[in-house]
């Protein structure tokens, strides 16, 4: 085996050694055994030396891996699973690797024995053999021994957070004072977070009934202060401020403010007690409970003046207090989008994104006769998936797409289709209008004729995108789907609304800097609001064109070379 390994088990490094050693195999399995180990540590992205030879202990990363990124086809990516499989389970037959990890010495294995409830002698099993590995006895473990397997777990991609961290210290203490052999030491358990929450109906009637009040005007159609007409709030959107407004008025207790002193919804929001609740909110860790109270503050301020329960002077404390807030709200996408960003960036994943209606059409149309709802479904998601291509759109407005209302032919059947929303069908209010490509065009039009009437079902409506029932197809069972078959034919894991960042991203990396451009495309009211989604691209593009400097310098010195 090799050398100065930092696995406490035998490697897949090791693996490929002994596989090439096996006399007893044939020259081929053992080089097509080797050459799938060597390629799946490839798709892991991880060093042979740190991914465990044993089956149970891979199972799970290997079922996550996908074709599309490697470069492979889906039947030789399941062969070298399966070989992988096969490897790695004749190794453990044949060659004596244990299957559950490194062996236990004697003394944990009789401690191991003495554990009758299955839950906990799987939450301690990693443990005990990474202490038996390491000729730590039972009775020398404390937390300088658990902070060791948490940096081991880590290393080996499979690290500890808290949670784990507690079931294991739980799973260890529950043997304390049982077992005579067991250590006396207990594990430390980290901290959980308190679940306690004061009932709804404990709080004062007077609160309970003004967010009552509250709640039920947004059911109706209503006038802004500028007396701009609003539309009545969705029940979910509606479901939401009621939960904002309770786990406000919890928040405002625990941090001491007297629960028979909110007897009114003026009292929850009056700007001493919102301060106390929002510097709670402020106070906890992690971005998005910052960004959520950021917004919370403009909601409170919002509420007040709807509501008119405050006088004047309190709503500029208020709008002080959002002001403040605000300023601290951190710009540019988030870490999740980003990364997601980076791939878009990258060489050859935007291409299978946009040849993916492609390959979907022809799909369906090598079901169309044998599995005809099947095919229509592919043809729907081929259609959706080219127009966000081109025309980023929210998915409540391609949900809502109706033939001849939002898409059309202005210069009649043989022209390209435009696709369009006015003002009031649109979040901020912007119009929209985009003019299809003749390859998006082509799509919709073989679609349209040859697919969507499976999906009508006999009925007769406009809807682009028809659902189950009457109306269009439901805003998240559609995006699901849009999201399932990108994942499934591109290895990338990509939303509905993650088209309009990939547009952004893609047309600042060809005209760095042109936010109004960006802007004008995605609808935003305001080139601010661009400039704050995008602009942690311009380290991006800022890198690359630094990048493009020093390989011409690079170049320019071989070429003096020669």
């Amino acid at each position: 085996m090799t050398e100065n390994r930092s696995l406490i088990e035998p490697s897949f490094a090791d693996a490929i050694a002994i596989i090439a050693g096996a006399a007893e195999l044939p020259e081929d399995k053992r080089r097509h055994w080797a050459t799938s180990l060597r390629q799946a540590a490839k798709l892991l992205d991880k060093p042979l030396e740190l991914i465990p030879a044993r089956y149970s202990a891979v199972r799970a990363d290997l079922l996550h891996l996908h074709h599309a990124p490697g470069g492979l086809t889906t039947k030789t990516l399941q062969n070298h699973k399966s070989n992988v499989k096969s490897a790695l389970l004749w190794l453990a037959r044949e060659k004596g690797i244990p299957e559950h990890g490194a062996p236990l010495s004697p003394q944990w294995a009789e401690l191991q024995a003495k554990i009758k409830d299955g839950v906990v002698r799987s939450r301690l099993s990693s443990f005990m053999r990474f202490c038996s590995a390491n000729n730590v006895a039972p009775n020398d473990v404390d937390e300088t021994i658990v902070d060791r397997f948490g940096e081991y777990r880590s290393r080996c991609g499979k690290p500890v957070d808290d949670a784990g961290r507690r079931l294991l210290a739980r799973a260890w203490n529950e043997n304390v004072g049982i077992f005579p052999d067991w250590p006396v030491r207990p594990l430390a358990e980290p901290a959980v977070k308190a679940a306690t929450d004061i009932a709804w109906e404990a709080f004062p009637a007077g609160l309970r009934r003004d967010l009552d009040r509250y709640l039920r005007g947004l059911t109706k159609i209503r006038k802004s202060r500028r007396g701009q007409r609003i539309r009545p709030l969705k029940e979910a959107t509606i479901r939401t401020r009621q939960a904002e407004i309770q786990a406000a008025a919890r928040t405002a207790v625990k941090v001491g403010v007297a629960i028979e002193s909110l007897n009114s919804l003026a009292a929850l929001l009056a700007p001493d007690v919102a301060e106390k609740v929002l510097n709670a909110y402020w106070e906890r860790n992690g971005d998005n409970p910052k960004l959520y109270t950021i917004d919370l503050a403009a909601r409170f301020l919002s509420i007040a003046r709807e509501t008119k329960c405050l006088s004047g002077e309190d709503c500029e404390r208020l709008n002080e207090i959002r002001q403040t807030l605000e300023e601290k709200r951190p710009e540019g996408l988030t870490d999740k989008n980003i990364a997601f960003l980076r791939q878009v960036l990258s060489p050859g994943v935007w291409r299978r994104i946009v040849e993916l209606p492609a390959v979907l059409m022809a799909e369906a149309r090598r079901d169309h006769d044998h599995a005809p709802l099947r095919a229509a479904v592919t043809a729907q998601l081929a259609a959706a998936i080219a127009m966000l291509s081109v025309a980023p759109v929210r998915i409540a407005n391609l949900t809502a797409i109706q033939l001849g209302k939002n898409l059309s032919k202005p210069d009649g059947p043989n022209s390209n289709y435009w696709l369009h929303f006015p003002e009031h069908d649109v979040k901020n209010r912007m119009r929209l209008m985009f003019r299809l490509e003749t390859f998006v065009t082509h799509i919709i039009d073989e679609y349209v004729h040859e697919f969507r009437p499976t999906l009508l079902r006999g009925r007769d409506e406009d809807w682009l995108f028809p659902g189950l029932r009457d109306g269009p197809k439901g805003k998240v069972a559609f995006g699901g789907q849009i999201a399932e078959r990108i994942w499934k034919h591109t290895g990338v894991r990509m939303t509905v609304h993650q088209f309009r960042h990939a547009a952004g991203a893609l047309i600042l990396k060809r005209r760095p800097g042109e936010y109004e451009l960006v802007r004008q495309l995605l609808g935003h009211r305001s080139v601010q609001t661009t400039i704050n989604c995008y602009i942690g691209l311009d380290m991006i593009q800022a890198s690359q064109i630094y990048t493009e400097i020093v390989m011409e310098h690079l170049d320019q010195d071989l070429e003096a070379a020669e």
